[in-house]
């Protein structure tokens, strides 16, 4: 199975520049539709195993990285190439949708 990096201040830096496009998911475990996004995050995590890196910021413990990449509104995707913001998603999606986006991002 596919990891999914926890991010902290600590890592964050060192973890998102990389030779691979990243996802960021910021969530917290209260909120359903995070909830409901999670079965679809991990079925392409493992699916872009090797291709693509993926991240998830629990916005409860880390609320510095989320004002630090402006997230106001859970769940928020961020789609990163070299480090640099490439997309930005707000909300729910469906896996055909998130899949688009990660193909746009390889």
């Amino acid at each position: 199975m596919a990891e999914l990096i926890n991010l902290t201040e600590e890592n964050f830096e060192s973890e998102i520049v990389c030779d691979l496009p990243v996802v960021i998911d910021f969530y917290a475990d209260w909120c359903e539709p995070c909830q409901s996004m999670m079965p679809a995050v991990h079925q392409l995590a493992e699916r872009y195993d090797g291709r693509v890196k993926f991240c998830k910021v629990n916005i409860d413990g880390q609320r510095k990285l989320a004002i630090a990449n402006q997230v106001m509104t859970i769940p928020t995707f961020l789609f990163l190439k070299g480090g640099r913001q490439i997309d930005r998603h707000v909300g729910t999606m469906t896996e055909i949708e998130f899949e688009d986006k990660l193909k746009a991002l390889l």
